[in-house]
């Protein structure tokens, strides 16, 4: 895969034996898409994808149309603090030394000391739904348990500052006597990495959890089974990628092309609107649907900072109940942030924001509320890599397009550096293009120098031999994601089971035939297993009938492998 592109990056981890360990790899849209959506990752392991049960270990981020995207990915041979450091140092050198900003992952302690390792300025955050998931398994079994559950819930869903969650544990913890709690303890200490209350100050593209980890596990159901061996992975690697490059075409051909209506006649709107994709888009006209929910109050003003209070009226089941957020607006630099950090963490203004904006009658927002993040005029790089899956890939043309883009990159970044450079960089291109433009009647392929590119390393004669049967930590194998193509195999498997079944019932049944007639060869010959009902039987027949028994049973074992082979279940 190198050899078709120069930019895909794999590493293979081998013992002394030459065994494959671990691997990583990442093709060239992965790489580029990184510069763009590389701010915040989720990583998880808990899907074993091929024959040696190594987990699928995806790392996964989210593009400005809010649907996952791959950032390269691993197998791994084990789930311990040297592996997840061979595989994070890896994936960042893979990606230029850029750490992500944040990164969310489950409560494994293995990848948390190995995030402390590799990635020391990173925000770790661990999965918000696998924590609250254990609520049953861990505390189930107190007498208070409902009431525990919902004070637990409201501290953590309900609380706004790290303040009021501190006084709802407490309290809860008095309440039901659950200060001895080891299990509580534990995520008491580490607070700091999954409590909103806590972390909504960082941005997080909307995600609190590993579930795109485990989307993206599921969307490789369609592409891989447990008997799938690594060069078949690979291989199949690409028709994923395939479709995820097509799901996001789609999607920006139609934010261009399809306006979403508003819903308003703000003119806040409009620069959303005008600005976002259109999945973003929806998710502030979501925002802005509720401002008829909120009442802003003035409560002080201090300098040029005013603070509201903002009111919203809230449905809790057949209840409405009011919730209060504060808002602080500074009207000479239109500047405005709300308790409830929601703009910070996901990048959408909050309806309570927006609440107060309208009610100041602000016409147009500073663009720093409008994030590069969710727009859809930005150009980004990995839109124009040229895949090894894409339309450009093993055409001549998209040949020589990667070529000359791979050096325009280089001299971009050198033009960046100030605008003195910038200047010939822009000069000596027009300069180049209208050069361009007027030989082009004659300007042939023959003429264009070949770039080295980088290959392959050379193993030599070495063998790389398979990898051992993993049995990794985490989720019991029984309990792992099961693939489409392993459920259609399952139910097939089944369903010739209860088959096997029906027939061994109904030949109970059967009238039984004479040992040595023709009758009893005819009932053999369609039947192979109802004849385990009907040789027996021999037992009470004279001596003489043992020469056509023995016969028979010949008769009947070929006939059993004959059976068998065209029942063998079907490789798919």
């Amino acid at each position: 895969m190198q050899n078709k592109n120069s930019n895909f990056f794999y590493v293979m981890d081998l013992d002394d034996d030459c065994r494959l360990r671990n691997v990583f790899w990442a093709d060239a849209r992965s790489r580029a898409a990184y510069e763009s959506f590389g701010d915040v990752v989720t990583f998880d392991t808990t899907y074993l994808t091929n024959r040696y049960d190594m987990p699928f270990a995806p790392f996964v981020g989210i593009n400005h149309h809010g649907q996952s995207v791959l950032l390269g990915c691993g197998l791994l041979s084990n789930e311990d603090i040297p592996t997840f450091v061979w595989l994070f140092e890896t994936w960042l050198t893979c990606m230029s030394g850029r750490a992500p900003n944040a990164i969310i992952t489950d409560q494994c302690k293995a990848m948390k000391r190995a995030i402390e390792i590799v990635f020391p300025n990173s925000r770790h955050r661990w999965c918000l739904w696998h924590i609250m998931k254990k609520i049953p398994e861990k505390l189930s079994g107190h007498s208070n348990y409902h009431a525990i559950k919902s004070s637990l819930q409201n501290a953590v869903y309900d609380t706004l500052t790290e303040e009021e969650f501190e006084a709802c544990w407490y309290r809860m913890l008095e309440d039901y006597d659950l200060t001895n709690s080891e299990w509580l303890g534990g995520l008491y200490m580490e607070r700091h990495r999954w409590v909103p209350a806590f972390v909504k100050s960082q941005f997080w593209a909307g995600m609190s959890t590993t579930q795109r980890s485990e989307s993206m596990n599921a969307f490789f159901d369609k592409y891989v089974t447990s008997k799938t061996t690594l060069k078949q992975f690979v291989e199949q690697y690409e028709h994923a990628l395939r479709d995820k490059s097509e799901k996001e075409s789609r999607a920006d051909y139609a934010s261009f092309n399809k306006v979403i209506p508003c819903i308003t006649n703000y003119d806040i709107e409009k620069q959303f609107q005008e600005a976002y994709t259109n999945a973003k888009f929806k998710e502030f006209q979501e925002e802005l649907r509720e401002i008829i929910y909120c009442r802003p109050w003035f409560i002080s003003m201090e300098g040029a900072i005013s603070t509201y209070e903002v009111i919203e009226d809230v449905k809790v089941g057949s209840m409405r109940k009011d919730l209060k957020y504060t808002v602080w607006f500074n009207e000479e630099d239109v500047d405005i942030h709300c308790i409830c950090r929601l703009f910070e963490s996901k990048g959408i203004l909050c309806r309570h924001a927006i609440a107060l904006l309208t009610e100041r009658k602000v016409d147009h927002i500073p663009t720093r509320y409008l994030l590069d993040r969710w727009r859809k005029n930005v150009k980004r790089k990995h839109t124009f890599v040229c895949s090894n899956f894409g339309e450009l890939h093993g055409k001549p043309w998209g040949q020589r397009f990667d070529k000359i883009c791979e050096q325009i990159m280089e001299i971009a970044e050198f033009g960046a550096e100030s605008e003195d450079k910038c200047v010939l960089v822009l000069n000596e291109l027009l300069e180049l293009k209208d050069k361009l433009t007027k030989t082009k009647s004659t300007c042939g392929g023959s003429d264009l120098i070949e770039l080295p590119s980088v290959t392959a390393p050379d193993l030599g004669e070495t063998v790389i031999k398979s990898p051992n049967l993993v049995r990794s930590k985490g989720r019991p194998p029984f309990k792992r994601k099961i693939s489409k193509v392993d459920q259609i195999i399952r139910k097939k498997r089944d369903f010739e089971k209860r088959k096997r079944s029906r027939k061994v019932r109904d030949s109970s049944t059967r009238p039984v035939c004479e040992l040595g007639t023709q009758d009893s060869v005819n009932v053999m010959m369609a039947s192979p297993i109802a004849t385990r009902s009907v040789i027996p039987l021999a037992t009470s027949f004279d001596h003489a009938a043992c020469g056509s028994f023995s016969s028979l049973l010949s008769l009947y074992n070929q006939t059993s492998q004959y059976s068998a082979g065209m029942c063998t279940q079907p490789h798919i």
